[in-house]
């Protein structure tokens, strides 16, 4: 077969395998569309196909192939982190700072401290977490965040589904994820800090904001239908600045999308733009992050650092709404609500260990433990919300 035949043929497995899973399974009360996407990808990868039938997952995932799919992949990823920035509400945080900076904080450095401390356990337990190019501090620290992420897209989705994205609630659990979502992007700046081209960074960080004041203002003399063509070329300026001074693309594309108004654009063309995103393109990226997971160091040390990382995680969150809670006196069962819905990690988590793997910080097995850690902590977050929130008198469609 050619090569274009064998792309298609990886395109027909990539968005038809997922999808029947989830209809034929019926999974979308644990597991939505995006989240059997993720599964796919990684049942499709090496460690699971690629040792049933290696031949076959050879000749069709080969090079040729995997190149013209990480390249749909990486403009993917690009557009729906930009997304995210643009969607970032920091002026309804603003408005309700305190409350909003006292449970972010918390949300975030106590899982944080948690996450870094089974890091260090996975490091004294045994040898290969680290990457070739990981810094004790660096494997540490991403692991630690990875542990502490909340990924707001999939959160949209999940308060959406629940039909709590417009109430009072699912307004006050967004503008929490959002400041911990400019948290993430600002740590990895931190671990991906390069000496060797730490000029090359401050002259991105000090012309940024010049870069973005001038766009800003273009922006708004723009009609929006121009508007849209011109964030992408922002967008893709902003990556080939980002990763040319060693920040990588994807820092430059949520930056890119954080500096531009959500009311510049109509809300509902927005929401189908996202939907069309994880529809259209996304899928490719799930089935190229599932290519990248490893067994080969055995499969029971991954699935057990994967345990590991999940009590840390859940654990970490849930602790630390808690304390939010406690300082703030929310009515008894509130924070054990928010704790769950902001547990979700798939999507941003991978994208953030995808970056990580790229620059051998982490090892191959320690990116599969964490994808296994996402995928795990999502899926529980609608079981464990929807009877709170019947119980809080809100009502979630049934599973």
């Amino acid at each position: 077969m050619t090569t274009t035949e064998l792309f298609l043929v990886a395109m027909l497995i990539v968005f038809s395998a997922p999808y029947l899973l989830w209809r034929v399974a019926r999974t979308d009360y644990y597991a939505p569309l995006v989240v059997v996407q993720i599964i796919g990808g990684v049942l499709l990868g090496p460690g699971i196909l690629g040792a049933l039938f290696p031949a076959w997952h050879a000749s069709v995932f080969n090079p040729e192939v995997i190149t013209a799919l990480n390249g749909i992949a990486w403009w993917a990823v690009m557009l729906f982190v930009f997304v995210a920035g643009v969607e970032l509400d920091l002026g309804a945080a603003w408005q309700h700072r305190r409350e909003t900076l006292v449970t972010a904080s918390c949300a975030l450095f106590v899982p944080l401290a948690i996450g870094c401390g089974a890091a260090l356990l996975l490091l004294g337990w045994r040898d290969g977490w680290a990457g070739a190019e990981g810094a004790r501090w660096q494997v540490v620290l991403g692991i630690g965040m990875a542990c502490a992420v909340t990924a707001l897209p999939i959160l949209v989705l999940l308060l959406e589904k629940m039909a709590v994205l417009r109430h009072p609630l699912g307004q006050r659990i967004l503008r929490y994820a959002s400041l911990d979502d400019i948290a993430i992007w600002g740590v990895l700046a931190l671990i991906l800090l390069d000496w060797e081209r730490v000029g090359r960074q401050a002259g991105f960080l000090l012309l940024f904001p010049v870069a973005a004041t001038l766009v800003r203002m273009v922006m708004r003399r723009l009609a929006e239908p121009d508007r849209w063509y011109a964030s992408l070329i922002w967008l893709a300026a902003c990556g080939l600045a980002a990763d040319w001074a060693g920040l990588h693309y994807m820092v430059g594309a949520f930056l890119a999308g954080a500096i531009i108004d959500a009311r510049w654009f109509d809300q509902a063309r927005m929401d189908q733009f996202r939907a069309t995103l994880l529809l259209a393109v996304m899928p490719v990226f799930f089935l190229s992050t599932g290519l990248r997971t490893d067994w080969s160091t055995g499969g029971v040390a991954v699935l057990g650092g994967a345990l590991v990382l999940l009590a840390a995680s859940v654990a970490g969150k849930l602790a630390g709404v808690q304390l939010a809670g406690r300082i703030l006196k929310w009515p008894r069962g509130e924070a054990g609500l928010i704790g769950w819905l902001l547990q979700t990690k798939a999507l941003i988590m991978i994208i953030f260990a995808n970056i990580l793997l790229d620059r051998a910080i982490i090892s191959a097995e320690t990116f599969t433990a964490l994808l296994l850690m996402a995928v795990l902590s999502t899926m529980l977050t609608t079981p464990m919300v929807a009877p709170r929130l019947r119980r809080m008198g809100i009502r979630p469609p049934a599973g």
